[in-house]
């Protein structure tokens, strides 16, 4: 997938990153071994933070910062990480979708960064991450209607399809055999991306059976 980054993004915010992973996955219910150390890490964090520590953990404090210099309330629209991070302080658990969506999620609460995994074969063209029209909204997944107007947004020919917040359901993993594109949304640089990257490689390889992650980052 070629993805490149709006200058006008970069502009009003220079720390703007994305890391990405490409592969091919048999996408499938998740095996126990993965829902186990999934329901682990939900176990762990929710003795570890309190609700009022998520909006300062590293990543999510920075997504916050991005969304309000450009216009978005972070409260109103919460960055993924940020909720469910907040569900699982609660107690109220996440959702189990697949192996793909699983290991995206359990990447995402483990760093604080925001993560969307989407199919390539409903991308078309190249792909610009750039902020979104005001008012413009998609059908998200789950969610009849998302406003994503002001957030940093991925667009292909067809339109915007993927943010941090909420992705559209035209791209979303549904099982089969799938040529995936996840990408990692960050909003303070490339400190530490690529060690997460990693770590998400090996659980695809592990918990996915996926053979081989083409790895980089895009600034």
């Amino acid at each position: 997938m070629d993805i490149v980054i709006d200058s006008s993004l970069k502009s009003i915010w220079p720390e703007t990153a994305l890391g990405v992973l490409e592969y091919e996955a048999e996408v499938v219910k998740s095996p126990d071994e993965l829902l186990d150390a999934f329901e682990d890490t939900i176990e762990k964090l929710s003795d570890e933070y309190c609700m009022d520590d998520i909006a300062k953990l590293q990543h999510i404090a920075a997504t916050r910062k991005a969304y309000k210099a450009l216009g978005k309330n972070p409260s109103e629209y919460r960055n993924a990480a940020e909720a469910m991070l907040r569900r699982v302080v609660k107690n109220n658990g996440l959702y189990h979708i697949n192996n793909i969506v699983e290991v995206n999620n359990l990447i995402s609460i483990s760093s604080g960064y925001s993560i969307g995994s989407y199919d390539e074969g409903e991308v078309k063209g190249q792909v610009v991450y750039k902020k979104a029209e005001e008012d413009l909204h998609y059908a998200g997944i789950g969610k009849n209607s998302v406003n994503i107007g002001c957030i940093p947004t991925l667009h292909d020919d067809e339109g915007a399809f993927g943010n941090a917040t909420s992705d559209s359901q035209r791209a979303m993993i549904k099982e089969g055999r799938r040529k995936i594109a996840s990408v990692i949304y960050s909003f303070d640089g490339t400190d530490g991306l690529m060690e997460w990257m990693d770590e998400f490689e090996a659980d695809l390889k592990k918990y996915c059976g996926v053979d081989s992650v083409n790895k980089r980052i895009i600034e």
